[in-house]
């Protein structure tokens, strides 16, 4: 039998998820392995949506640039009825979020993970293995010993942390014995995926139609692509909606004979769950493992990869000597965040696949009275803050998203300060932290000449003397500079 395999972390699943989270775990210095048990890039589109958060981690990791570039944005999400009246509209998708990029990127999940799985080759703390199939764990003298099936015959691997971020049937979910807590929402729709040759004859916004003859999606996608999505009625099978032959007649109202070309069919099972346990000892879930959601809110992927960014950055100051008590807030902060993005998923969906005549009649009733009246939830969507977690006690914008901002030539905040934590105050007075890899800068500071009007009107909104931004851009706290530097080397023993 060889020699076990040995590295920090092991990271099971080489989606989006898993390889952000093994890139920024790798950047902090932390050996990482990724393992997925598929040979290449599923080759089919799946996630169609990032927001600008996520933009923002690929913007770290060196990659936004070729997201975008492989991206297209919608100006508007409408929600209609059959007759097409409007009765959801989600403006400014186009607009630049708090991140920094475009609130809404319509992708191709292949090109992203293409362009994700690139960068690994510049990460000498990485390695990616495929076709290395995951089977089992145990402890081992602290560390967790798994047992992998490799081409070459049975390997093991021997880690400090243990990451599954292997998708929603999640064996190491299943290993760990956690249970999901089933959140009441349960759809089977058929998706369509098309390669365009005409723009121009499809619609240039993302559409929800809730039409209780056949609720339908039609969405923007990256790369030359176009999704439509149809929910199955009442005693239709996933192989009476595969039909070419049907799928042609559903297509036939949208008029674009010609102007696509049929690339993926399938149903799939909408689901919204969340796993009860995010972190049993040395092992965690990330992403679809430790939860589902629909895809109203184009939050899926999103979810993941703000689970990777609030992971990495935890493991990384463990890894430098961080109380490992630090690794208990990740659920507690994200699963606060997740969940009310699901619920407005759910809302979302339950809004659409309403099914029966006369109760989507009373819907458009309703929804549309509310609109007239401006009591519609209409604008641009916002996520919540994290939860409770490594964050100062009592400061007003602790769990906030701080935001990143761009001037008028695109140079942006976060690449002139660079990753990690960093505390931006108006004096360094009792600035003295103990902890190298937090960057204090001056309001100022030369380098910040360019956004000093941006974060002066922050400061000035919020009343602050001083900020404290943790390295996933999310606010530890606002107060003097010796109160948060202070709290801040709380973590460290």
């Amino acid at each position: 039998m060889s020699a076990p395999i040995d590295c920090d972390v092991l990271v099971v699943g080489g989606g989006p998820t898993g390889v952000t989270l093994g890139l920024l775990l790798a950047r902090g210095g932390v050996k990482t392995l990724v393992i997925d048990k598929a040979i290449d890039i599923y080759p089919l589109p799946r996630a169609a949506h990032v927001d600008h958060e996520i933009m923002r981690i690929f913007q770290e990791l060196g990659v936004a640039d070729k997201v975008a570039a492989a991206s297209r944005t919608s100006s508007r999400y409408d929600f209609l009825t059959a007759k097409g009246e409007v009765l959801l509209r989600f403006e400014g998708m186009d607009r630049t979020g708090p991140g920094g990029w475009p609130a809404s990127n319509m992708i191709h999940q292949p090109s992203i993970e293409a362009i994700l799985r690139a960068a690994i080759e510049e990460q000498p703390n990485l390695e990616l293995r495929t076709g290395w199939n995951w089977t089992s764990f145990r402890s081992a003298a602290g560390a967790v010993l798994s047992t992998v099936i490799a081409p070459e015959g049975e390997r093991h691997i021997r880690a400090r942390f243990l990451i599954g971020a292997d998708g929603a049937r999640s064996p190491i979910r299943i290993a760990a014995g956690i249970e999901m807590d089933d959140l009441g929402f349960d759809e089977e729709w058929l998706v369509i995926d098309a390669l365009v040759d005409d723009f121009e004859r499809l619609p240039k916004v993302n559409l929800q139609i809730c039409d209780p003859a056949r609720p339908t999606t039609c969405v923007l996608m990256g790369s030359g692509r176009h999704r439509w999505e149809f929910m199955l009625r009442p005693g239709e099978s996933a192989d009476q909606l595969l039909d070419d032959d049907l799928i042609a007649g559903l297509l036939k109202p949208w008029n674009v004979t010609g102007a696509v070309t049929l690339e993926r069919k399938a149903v799939y099972r909408f689901n919204a769950k969340v796993a009860k346990t995010w972190r049993q000892g040395p092992v965690f879930l990330a992403g679809d493992a430790a939860h589902l959601t629909p895809p109203f809110a184009g939050q899926g992927l999103c979810a993941g990869l703000r689970d990777a960014a609030n992971l990495a950055w935890k493991v990384i100051a463990v890894s430098h000597g961080a109380n490992e008590d630090l690794l208990d807030t990740y659920q507690s902060e994200r699963e606060a965040h997740a969940r009310p993005i699901i619920s407005l998923a759910i809302m979302m969906g339950r809004t659409v696949c309403i099914a029966d005549p006369l109760a989507a009649r009373e819907r458009d009733q309703q929804m549309l009275a509310a609109r007239a009246t401006g009591s519609s939830p209409d604008g641009a969507v916002s996520n919540p803050p994290l939860g409770n977690g490594f964050l100062l006690a009592g400061s007003a914008e602790a769990g906030n998203y701080f935001p990143q901002y761009v001037t008028h030539e695109n140079q942006r905040l976060d690449d002139v300060l660079g990753p990690g934590a960093w505390l931006i105050a108006r004096s360094r007075s009792g600035a003295n932290s103990k902890n190298d890899d937090l960057e204090t800068v001056m309001l100022d500071d030369p380098q910040l000449i360019p956004f000093k009007t941006q974060l002066e009107a922050w400061f000035a909104k919020h009343g602050a003397e001083a900020v404290l931004i943790r390295p996933d851009r999310y606010i530890f706290g606002t107060g003097t500079p010796e109160v948060l530097s202070q709290a801040w080397d709380s973590m460290w023993p």
